[in-house]
């Protein structure tokens, strides 16, 4: 079953396409611009799970190692963990072109993550029962976890040629995060082992945004009963703005960039609203991101739109 759009999945192979023609990337550019989605990644997986640091005190805190004031210890620690496991997580990538997904990988990823919160359980499976707030899914019991987690990756290595790499990564997601193997870090450390997915099939860093949390939320619970297709566009949608980020910065020269504008700005002069486009965007019709609470898309993809929905009259 084909659970990515189709139009959303041919935006996406374009960019990734237009992304490789520009390889080999600059060393120092690519430095630069993996620290910053390694920043707003432990940002935005942390505060997902409420941890209370803000962007700005995420990158303080691991840069530069500064103690926020009035901040609990555990979120400070949660941070520095999840900058470890990120650093783990794209030297594996660099080394290896194929990666299979494995418990002892999944495992190492918990470990890295919940280090220096949660020692006594960093990188174990729970022993016991979890209840998950404000779901209506209830976790296996501990005593099957280790056969269901044999399933999982059973199934990664008998799918991974007949989905594509969104959809794979989306799903592997859920069923992880369904499974709860462990007593805290389950959220991060799916979104983690996603990611080792989608950055081995040459995708940047996908994040899901702070923002998005009750989106995600909702798309989790539609996957708990089977429905795959919201968490499915949730993703591709981080992949592609993503995607749009790191064109904007590695593009060489200024006039092939594309001027990612706010939806407002886009809507002058054309026959649509900024409500319109932010709708076609989230359709995956039209391409666009968001930085922060802000949607963007650029004159150029707002014509290609405009261009393929008259060839399609036509």
């Amino acid at each position: 079953m084909q659970y990515l759009d189709a139009r959303l999945a041919e935006n996406i192979g374009r960019k990734l396409k237009e992304l490789n023609t520009l390889r080999p990337l600059p060393a120092p550019a690519v430095k630069k611009i993996q620290e910053q989605f390694q920043i707003e990644m432990a940002y935005n997986s942390n505060a997902i799970e409420g941890n209370s640091l803000t962007l700005k005190e995420t990158a303080l805190v691991i840069n530069e190692g500064i103690t926020i004031k009035g901040k609990p210890l555990k979120d400070h620690l949660e941070a520095r963990d999840h900058k470890a496991a990120l650093d783990y997580l794209y030297a594996l990538v660099g080394e290896k072109k194929r990666i299979n997904i494995t418990q002892p990988l999944i495992l190492e990823l918990h470990r890295l993550v919940v280090e220096e919160t949660d020692k006594e359980w960093a990188g174990r499976y729970r022993n016991s029962r979890v209840y998950i707030t404000g779901v209506t899914h209830r976790p296996p019991s501990a005593e099957f976890i280790a056969r269901q987690m044999q399933a999982l990756t059973k199934w990664f290595a008998a799918s991974r040629k007949d989905l594509h790499a969104i959809e794979l990564a989306a799903l592997l997601h859920h069923k992880l995060v369904y499974i709860h193997p462990f007593f805290d870090g389950n959220g991060r450390s799916a979104r983690l082992v996603m990611n080792v997915l989608l950055m081995s099939h040459g995708y940047p860093l996908a994040v899901i945004l702070k923002n998005d949390r009750m989106k995600y939320y909702r798309a989790l619970s539609a996957a708990d009963k089977g429905e795959y297709k919201p968490l499915v566009r949730l993703i591709a949608m981080a992949v592609l703005r993503s995607l749009d980020i790191y064109l904007k910065t590695l593009t060489p020269a200024s006039e092939e960039r594309e001027n990612f504008i706010l939806l407002s700005e886009a809507a002058q002069g054309s026959s649509f609203s900024a409500k319109y486009l932010n709708l076609l965007i989230r359709q995956g019709r039209l391409e666009g991101h968001k930085e922060g609470r802000n949607w963007l898309t650029s004159k150029a993809a707002l014509k290609r739109y405009i261009d393929k929905r008259q060839r399609r009259r036509v």
